[in-house]
């Protein structure tokens, strides 16, 4: 039995999986490594799926997505179904990173989380996005253990009992009778009737890279090929820490907030801060084009 198994899933982002399967390995050297791509047709992507086949197991699914988020809650469930055994699995996808080594010692402590707390579904590898904080704070609540913390709920979609980077008991959820809906809010919801809050890492061991380019529904709108380029999106990916730089963060670390800015650096050139997730993000006029053509999209295919 594997103790840990680290789905990766992924969509025409070569360059970025590449980076991420390769921080993985650096990082959680004994975890198995498995890539769910939704049809990629980039030539980079494919190339690259094919050298790696050597070293993690890659799965397309059957069927091609078509909603925004194409196959990714599909490629979840099916991740859930084929890897069941597995002591503990994560879910990354091809716009991450893992930042730190992880030791065997932490994959314990997380799966006794799990043990000894019946209510606790999912455990967030990831750092705090400081954009969110300028919609609304970050407040830590207490939880099990000292290396975890809850996040209070100020009526957020996602993000309290559940988030698509997540750690956690394929077990537990399978006998939840769990199953991945199209979206983080549906998920959250339903996470939120079978489990409790989910456990954030005072020391997370990963975090989504900024200014990335974006896939939602495969094809890219006008608004959205502007957005890219005002954003002056790219590759920006973290350096990854030493152990002394580790130790110095766990220092500074609970109860100061594991805020990305704070503790991470791009490298081996940075976007301005705060650093953004999705092109649209603080531009509306563009929002509402890319919007306009997505509803114009659906309204043909009826």
């Amino acid at each position: 039995m594997t103790n840990l198994t680290v789905c990766v899933f992924s969509f025409n982002r070569g360059r970025y999986l590449r980076n991420c399967v390769e921080s993985i390995q650096r990082c959680i050297p004994n975890a198995a490594i498995v890539i769910f791509d939704d049809h990629s047709d980039d030539p980079e992507t494919l190339e690259y799926l094919r050298l790696v086949e050597s070293s993690c197991q890659v799965i397309t699914p059957e069927k091609m997505g078509s909603i925004k988020h194409g196959g990714l809650y599909h490629n979840m469930n099916v991740a859930l179904e084929r890897f069941k055994e597995s002591r503990l699995m994560c879910f990354l996808q091809d716009d991450t990173q893992v930042v730190r080594f992880v030791s065997t010692d932490e994959l314990e402590e997380m799966k006794s989380l799990f043990e000894d707390n019946p209510t606790v579904g999912f455990i967030h590898p990831c750092f705090i996005r400081g954009i969110d904080l300028k919609k609304r704070p970050v407040i830590p609540l207490m939880a099990p253990t000292p290396d975890f913390f809850y996040r209070e709920d100020f009526g957020q979609s996602a993000g309290i009992h559940y988030s698509d980077l997540v750690v956690f008991k394929p077990d537990r959820l399978i006998e939840a009778g769990w199953d991945f809906q199209q979206s983080e809010p549906e998920n959250d919801k339903q996470a939120k009737r079978m489990f409790g809050m989910m456990a954030y890492m005072w020391r997370p061991f990963a975090m989504w890279l900024p200014e990335v380019p974006a896939y939602r529904g495969k094809k890219k709108t006008l608004g959205l090929r502007l957005a890219e380029r005002k954003k002056k999106v790219g590759f920006y990916p973290f350096k990854i820490l030493t152990l002394n730089e580790v130790e110095l963060v766990e220092e500074q670390m609970s109860p100061r907030l594991p805020v990305a800015e704070d503790f991470l650096e791009c490298f081996p050139f940075s976007p301005p801060f705060p650093w953004t997730y999705n092109p649209l993000t603080g531009l509306r006029f563009l929002k509402h084009v890319n919007n306009f053509e997505v509803a114009i999209r659906r309204w043909f295919r009826r």
